[in-house]
Formats: C-alpha cells, structure tokens, sequence
C-alpha cells in the first residue's frame, strides 16, 4: 500500500524553467576527501616550527634539517606523475586509500623515530603517500560531483580546508610543541587520517573500472620520478648551497636529461598507441598541452605558487628579522593572509556556478598583483595595519586563482586522464613553490638590506601574477570561443 501526504497537492512547486533539478552536494565523501588533503597541506607547515626541538632532541645537523623539512616535498613532487598515472590506471579511491595509509604509517615512523635517518625516512615516505592521495582526490572530486555547479562548491570547501590546514600549520604545531613536545606534530595525523579511510570505505563506492587494454610505461615512469626528483631537490638544495653549487648544477643536469628523454619516450608511445592500442599507454599525453586552457592553467599554478609561496617565505623572515616577532606571533601576524580560504571559497562558488572558473581566475590573479606592490611600504618600522592590505589581498587573490585553477584543469581534462591532469597540476605548484622560496630567499641574501631583496622580490611576484592575469584572460576568451563554436 502506497502512503501519500495529503498536502502535497497543496504545496507551491519551484518554477524551474524547465532546467533539470540540480543535484545537493554530499558531504560526506567530500569530508573525507578534504580530510586526506588536510593532512597533506599542515604537514608542509606544521613542522617548520618544531626544527630548534629537533635539532636539540635528535641532534640534527644543517643538512639532515634541511631534509626534515624539504624532503617531503621534494618526495611529493618527484612522484605525482606516478600518483595520477597509478590512480588513472588502477582506480582513484585505491590510489586515495593507499596514499593514506602510507601518510598514516609514515606518521607513526615520524613519531618514533630515535635518529634523524629515521625521521628523515618517514618525511620521505609522508611525501610519497601525497603524492599517491593528493591527484586521486582532485580526480574523485570529480567523479563524485559531476555537475559543474555543485563542483565548484566542493572544490571551494575542498581548498578552503586545505588553506585553513596550510595558515594553521605553525600556530597547531606552536600549540602541541608548547603543551607535549615535537613528536606531538606527527600524532595529530593518525586520528584524521583513521577517519578520512573510514569515511572513504563507507562513503565513497569504488568506480567499476574497465579492464586495462594498455600495458603500463616503466621508462616513462622512472624517467619522470627520477627527472622530477632531481629538479626539486636542486632547487631545494639552491637556497642553502647557492646556484652554483656543482651539487645543485649536477642534479639539474640530471633532472633537464631525464626530463627531455621523458618527453621523447611518451611522444613516440603516444603515436603508437594510436596504432597499436594493446601497446604500452603513456604516463603522460602530451597532447594535453595542445589545449590552450590546459597549458595556461598548467603554467599559472606554477606563476601563483612561484610568487605566493615566495613572498611567504620572505614575510615570516621580515617579521622575525627585521621586526623582531617571535614564532607564534609571526604565525598569528601571517594569519589574515593563510587563512584566506574561509572568505574566497564562498565567494569562488557562488562566481564559478554562474561564469565557470575563468573569471575568478582572473580577477584573482589582479588582486593578488595589487597586494604585493603593497609590500613595497614595507620597512623596519612600518606599522602592521599599513600592511593588512598586502596580507589580505595577496591571500585572497592566491586561493581564489588555486580553486580556480583546479576547477580548469579538471574540466580541460578528459575523464579518463584526470588523475594525471591534476599532478600535472600540483607538480607545476610544487615546482613553482620551491623556485620562488629558493629565489627569492637568494634575493634577500644577497641585498644590502633584508627589505631591499624583499621589495624586489615583491616586484617579481606582482609580475607572476600579471602574467598569470594575462594568460587567464587568453584562456578563457579561448574556452568562450570553443563552446559557442
């Protein structure tokens, strides 16, 4: 017996025009997804504050410090490539759950860990599981919420957590460093990381997956991990042992060589797949680069990490240098900028659900050039309120162009390359982080004065930011272009 409300009859019906409902968003899949990336973007922060501990406790040297704090994203970077192309190929929600499990186990490594080999292990493998669990949650985000509408609202909570873990970093690792001690920073991973693979195993139902016609691309595999790897640890390695150091210059030759021969092995395995579709897939498909609004995005996620992250490192050495500011008030100083997320996520939202990510894309980028001229009032007295603009503007414009920008990628991308789309992505993120550290932290070494090399480097991040500006614009009058074509 069928049971119906009586009042139903009675109740007014929403006028849709005609236009299909729009699906809600669940959030508990997206929970769990913006729970793994949570992980990923505090552990790039959060240890930064606990190095004088460690040194002390495991009595670490310069070197093996370094390794501490950038071997993780040097990890990260080196495998995203293999990340995706695994996710594309074996299923994103396996690639997600081993990305976790491998963070997880890694934090418990990091925990324990009694010598600086040790530690430095477990920070290598933490960016080993990134790398695996960072492109399979872009590429799950997708799938999870296919309309473009209700994406845009993931994908803004997804970064907006993200951002708030990222600016939140020094401050929670101030706090359990200051109540327990410094193992207390790799601890606070195993709960989350618990819950996001428990809501993953429940919430997020594997995709039925056709079965692999394509032989995997070893060459192609160890090429990129080995090119990517050498490429950021080279830059890694710049902002301490300089540009010219024959370790430095040896692991960009290295890097550019293995780099151009990935680039020849995936070309001629791309033609004859085309041929031959038994024969082995590429990692990558370079004729993802032949789209425009590919390529421009591609390289404005390099051009907004470049400057942002940059400006960041110079901003956390002038409030300690140049104004005297201990950790936790430095942390707490940087806040109106890392924590951005909170107000650009809505506004990011609402503007993609109406005119797609172009646009806040661009109007990003714009503002975040016009916060960085701010920084050029920066002096050894000038007062913090002069500087909230700077602050506000630059976090506001970056997170809206990083929400933007995944929003693009995964939409120039086809379905079945998402993974890879989404590492190529972050890989051009990683790169670009690490370049404006290592450059600009150069720049400042070699000024008379610390606000010397950071008024210059200023300039250089508005000029990213123009450029990404400009390509935005390029990218989506060419999106426009093709729709209505």
């Amino acid at each position: 017996m069928t049971v119906t409300d009586p009042s139903a009859e009675r109740r007014p019906v929403a006028d849709t025009g005609g236009a299909p409902a729009r699906p809600p968003l669940a959030l508990t899949p997206l929970i769990a997804l913006s729970l793994g990336y949570f992980l990923v973007m505090l552990d790039v922060t959060v240890v930064t504050v606990a190095v004088p501990d460690i040194r002390s406790s495991l009595d670490a040297g310069p070197s093996a410090l370094q390794w501490i704090v950038d071997g993780y994203s040097t990890l990260f970077a080196g495998l995203l490539l293999l990340g995706g192309g695994l996710g594309d190929r074996l299923g994103h929600r396996r690639m997600f759950l081993v990305g976790l499990a491998v963070f997880t186990l890694a934090s418990i490594g990091c925990g324990l860990a009694g010598t600086t080999a040790v530690l430095v292990a477990g920070r290598l493998a933490q960016g080993a599981g990134a790398a695996f669990l960072v492109p399979a949650s872009l590429a799950l985000l997708q799938a999870t919420y296919p309309d473009k509408a209700v994406r845009a609202r993931a994908i803004a909570i997804w970064g907006a957590v993200a951002s708030i873990a990222f600016g939140a970093g020094p401050v929670v690792g101030g706090l359990l460093i200051a109540g327990l001690d410094w193992r207390a920073v790799f601890w606070l991973n195993l709960p989350v990381g618990a819950l996001a693979m428990a809501l993953t195993l429940r919430h997020l139902p594997a995709a039925t997956r056709k079965p692999a016609t394509h032989r995997m691309d070893p060459a192609g595999q160890i090429l990129g991990v080995v090119g990517l790897i050498a490429l950021a640890g080279g830059i890694n390695e710049a902002g301490s042992a300089g540009w010219g150091s024959p370790l430095v210059l040896g692991a960009f030759a290295v890097g550019v060589v293995a780099l151009a021969l990935f680039v020849v092995v995936e070309r001629r395995l791309e033609a004859s797949v085309r041929i031959r579709p038994e024969g082995r897939a590429p990692l990558l498909r370079l004729s993802l680069f032949r789209t425009g609004a590919f390529s421009a995005t591609a390289l404005v996620g390099l051009l907004i990490s470049l400057g942002y992250y940059g400006m960041l490192f110079l901003s956390t050495l002038y409030f300690q240098q140049e104004r005297g500011y201990d950790a936790l008030t430095t942390g707490l100083a940087l806040l109106p900028s890392v924590c951005m997320g909170l107000i650009a996520a809505p506004v990011f939202a609402r503007v993609a659900a109406r005119t797609g990510p172009y646009l806040p894309m661009t109007l990003g980028l714009f503002l975040g050039a016009a916060g960085f001229l701010g920084w050029l009032l920066a002096g050894s007295d000038t007062p913090y309120p002069v500087l909230l603009f700077a602050l506000i503007a630059t976090g506001l414009g970056q997170t809206m162009t990083a929400l933007a920008s995944m929003a693009a990628i995964i939409e120039s991308a086809p379905a079945d390359g998402a993974g890879v789309a989404s590492a190529v992505f972050n890989v051009s993120r990683q790169v670009g982080s690490a370049v404006g550290v290592a450059l600009f932290g150069t720049l400042v070494a070699t000024a008379d004065r610390l606000t010397d090399g950071l008024h210059l480097s200023a300039a250089l991040a508005t000029a990213a930011f123009l450029t990404g500006g400009v390509l935005a614009v390029g990218a989506r009058r060419k999106t426009a272009a093709t729709t209505t074509a």
